[in-house]
Formats: C-alpha cells, sequence, structure tokens
C-alpha cells in the first residue's frame, strides 16, 4: 500500500507519520520506541499519542531554518509556537527548552503557559474579543505582547493599563488581504472576517483602518508599540503569500513611519505553515521558506528605504501536527454498497470501519472535510486492500474520522488503527459530544511513555453537572 509504514530504523518513518514510527517485523507500529499494543494495554483508547524527540526536532528546525536565513540578511527573528495547535504543560516546556516562545489565544492558554515556566516575557496574547480579566492576566504576568485586535481593544488595554500604572506592550493585528490557506474558515487575511484591521483605504483616500489604528495606539502614553502583526491562514503550502503579506506590512510600517516619525521595531509574520497529512503530500520545509522569506523582506525594505525590523512568526501545526497519531480501537465493521449516482456509474462496496472515538476527539474532517490516513498498526495482515471510511461512535451520519482509505479486508473488532497527523487541533477542539470523555495525551520518548493530560472520566462530566 502507498505511504505504508515501512520496516526498518528509528528514521524509516515518512509523511504522515512521526519520525520515530516504524513497523516491527509482527506488523505493530512502534513509536518513540514503544509499541502500540503496550501503549492501548496501558492508557486505553482512543489516545491521542505524541512524539517528544518529533516535536522537539521540528520545533528546533524552524528556529534554526529562520534564525539563519534572517540573520544572513542583517536581521532577527523570534519563533513563537503557536499554543492553539495543542498546548499542555510539557509541550509548552519542551517548546521553550528548543528556544521557542509561546503564543497564546485566551487566558486559559496563558495560564497553561505561566504554569510551564515560561517567562512572561516570551509570551505572546492574542484573541479577537478578549475579556479584562484576560488582559489584566496578561498585564499581571508581564506578557512581551498583547496583539491586540480592534480600535476598541486598544482603548481597552490602554485603560486598564493605565489603572495598574504599567505600559503595555502591543502589536496591532491587520488583514493584507493576501488570501491563503485551505478552507475557507482557516483562510484569516480576506477582508470579511472577524481578525484584524484592515490595510486597504476607502474610496474616498481615506486613511485605512489599520493605519488609523497604529495612529490611535501611538497617541495613548499606556501602551508601547511594538510592531506590526499578520496572519494570512492555516495550512499553506505556497510560500508567495507570505512575501506578498510581508511587502503589505512593510510598506504600512514605512507609511506610519512617514506620518508620524514612528518606525516600529517588529514585525510578525504569522503562522499556517502546511503539513502532510495524507502519504502523497509535501509539507513546507522551513528552511526553503525562510530563505524565500528573509529574501524578500530584504528587497522591500531596500525598496522602500527603511531598515530592516525585527521579525517573528508563529508556526504551531507545523511543530506538533506530524509529531502526533490518535490510537484508536475497531468495533462495528460492515461493507455498505453505494450505488453510483449517474447513468454510467457502477455501484461499489465501501466498508465502514467504526472505531470507539470520532468528532470529539478530532472534529476537523467535519467541520473541514479535512483528509486524514489510517492504517492498522496492531498486527500483520496479508488481506486485500479495500476501500474504506473510517466513522466514529457519535449519533451523526457525518461523524468521519477518516473520508477515504484502503484498509485489510479483514480488519475486525478488537483492532488497533491509528490516524497519522493529528498532533495539531484533535485534543485542543475535542469535545464531550454524546457525553464522551476526551482521552489523554501520551508522551513517548526513548521506548516509554507518560501521561501528559490524563483521560476524562465520567466522573469528571459529572462532577461538571449541578442538576
Amino acid at each position: 500500500m502507498t505511504g505504508a509504514l515501512p520496516t526498518g530504523g528509528p528514521d524509516a518513518a515518512g509523511a504522515p507519520w512521526p519520525s520515530t514510527a516504524r513497523r516491527r517485523a509482527d506488523g505493530e507500529l512502534e513509536v518513540g520506541g514503544v509499541g502500540v499494543r503496550a501503549l492501548a494495554a496501558e492508557h486505553g483508547t482512543p489516545a491521542y499519542v505524541l512524539d517528544e524527540a518529533d516535536f522537539r526536532a521540528r520545533a528546533r528546525a524552524y528556529r534554526e531554518a529562520f534564525e539563519a536565513a534572517f540573520e544572513r540578511i542583517g536581521a532577527g527573528i523570534d519563533v513563537y509556537y503557536a499554543g492553539k495547535a495543542l498546548l499542555t504543560v510539557a509541550v509548552a516546556r519542551w517548546a521553550t527548552q528548543e528556544g521557542l516562545r509561546v503564543d497564546t489565544a485566551s487566558g486559559g492558554e496563558l495560564a497553561v503557559a505561566l504554569r510551564a515556566g515560561v517567562p512572561g516575557a516570551a509570551i505572546g496574547l492574542h484573541g479577537n474579543n478578549k475579556s479584562d480579566d484576560e488582559i489584566l492576566a496578561a498585564l499581571e504576568a508581564g506578557v512581551g505582547r498583547i496583539i491586540v485586535d480592534s480600535r476598541v481593544e486598544i482603548d481597552r488595554v490602554a485603560d486598564l493599563a493605565a489603572a495598574r500604572g504599567v505600559v503595555a506592550p502591543v502589536m496591532l493585528r491587520v488583514t493584507t488581504g493576501v488570501h491563503a490557506g485551505g478552507h475557507e474558515y482557516i483562510s484569516t487575511a480576506h477582508e470579511d472576517q472577524k481578525f484584524g484591521l484592515s490595510v486597504t483605504a476607502g474610496d474616498d483616500g481615506e486613511t485605512s483602518p489599520a493605519l488609523a489604528a497604529l495612529e490611535a495606539i501611538v497617541a495613548r502614553p499606556e501602551l508601547e508599540l511594538l510592531g506590526i502583526h499578520s496572519h494570512i491562514g492555516s495550512q499553506i503550502l505556497d510560500p508567495s503569500g507570505f512575501e506578498a503579506a510581508a511587502r503589505v506590512v512593510l510598506q504600512l510600517r514605512a507609511d506610519l513611519a512617514g506620518r508620524t516619525g514612528v518606525l516600529v521595531e517588529e514585525v510578525d509574520l504569522g503562522g499556517g505553515y502546511g503539513i502532510a497529512y495524507l502519504p502523497a503530500d509535501e509539507a513546507l520545509e522551513p528552511a526553503p521558506v525562510a530563505q524565500d522569506v528573509a529574501a524578500a523582506v530584504a528587497a522591500v525594505c531596500t525598496e522602500l528605504g527603511t531598515p530592516l525590523p525585527r521579525f517573528s512568526i508563529e508556526p504551531g501545526r507545523a511543530v506538533v501536527g506530524p509529531a502526533g497519531l490518535t490510537l484508536y480501537t475497531v468495533g462495528t465493521v460492515k461493507p455498505v454498497t453505494v450505488s453510483g449516482s449517474g447513468a454510467d456509474d457502477e455501484t461499489f462496496s465501501r466498508l465502514y470501519v467504526s472505531v470507539d472515538g470520532g468528532m470529539s476527539d478530532n472534529i476537523r474532517p467535519a467541520l473541514y472535510g479535512a483528509d486524514y490516513h489510517a492504517e492498522l498498526v496492531g498486527r500483520v495482515s496479508d488481506a486485500a486492500k479495500v476501500l474504506s471510511r473510517v466513522v466514529g461512535k457519535h449519533c451523526e451520519s457525518g461523524d468521519i474520522v477518516v473520508h477515504e482509505v484502503l484498509l485489510p479486508a479483514d480488519v475486525s473488532a478488537g483492532d488497533l488503527l491509528a490516524v497519522a497527523a493529528t498532533g495539531a487541533y484533535g485534543r485542543s477542539m475535542a469535545s464531550n459530544y454524546n457525553a464522551l470523555t476526551r482521552p489523554p495525551v501520551v508522551a513517548v520518548a526513548d521506548g516509554s511513555s507518560r501521561v501528559l493530560v490524563r483521560r476524562e472520566t465520567v466522573e469528571d462530566l459529572l462532577a461538571l453537572d449541578l442538576g
């Protein structure tokens, strides 16, 4: 089967599996030196399995590639791990230990990063509708930057900072009009959406909302304008989008300097670097992207006659997505005859393979139509591969885990199935739909496993229900 996990050494696996994944001679999958049968026996299923070595290697790769590329043009850069992809205390520590800062998108994520010991100065706080409590928590923690998202928020942050007698370090999120990424719901730089302020001026030549907001920040002594922030989307596989957005932001920076004399010191180019979800997919590699973006921003600053700012980026999915997989146990298996929709379309059979999780542990296939890859991982099978659909146990016909995959025809109840590249947005978007409990996050490394986030219990659910 194309893309099947090979038998071999620790580096034998390819996309979309973690780097330490391999098959043992009997067909069992091993990750981080730990077999999936042992993982299922100790931790149960479903379970999110996270390859610590893979996560660390990807974090280092992004930091080193971008630091090297931007050093060559004479600019500094900071790499923030976008915690919304997956943030636990251990994950935040790993990111920090590998030289990354941590980007948070809520008060809860901020609390996790702080519990992990991430210094406040190394944390950013995002959000299009931050509460006063979240802003105050950020100020109390001394976060390195609060990314403001609207004109209203500028005054709210300034007023709260003034009440505390501090100066709040802020960046302004702008929408560049560069539309990149996959599904419409994860493309974030077009005009008709909730994030940021547009750089586009009105038809009558009126100042753009972004430029007006930057001027408003400059006018508030309770705020320190660190720079401008842009994020153009997610699961981006064409790096030209980053270059186009950088040009827009650097022009805005120059325009602000021309009007106010303030040349901001930092530009954040966001994240959204795409990964491989299927065996045939190609991910963005950090080194060539870093080199292309660095060359582009250097050229733009030369054209504008402005010195290079410090830059920052925010990879999340690209660091944690390929490092994770979800381990399931197969339950009901049944073939379904599918009728063709046209006169010349023939009927065909599809095997429905139900697992003990579903849309509550990975909503992305139902929400975005996202594609994933699955394999039988607890044993070897010589059976022919048949067209299959992996589905969950929820009371929804759209509860699909993998829309289309070839699985052995003899897959049956009790088999272990793994879905690759679920490290990002599986656990962080998980729910208790149908009162299912959320799976644990289990880290594997050097032949052993440990629970990072325990499995929820029914008692946990009932403890929240006050009747």
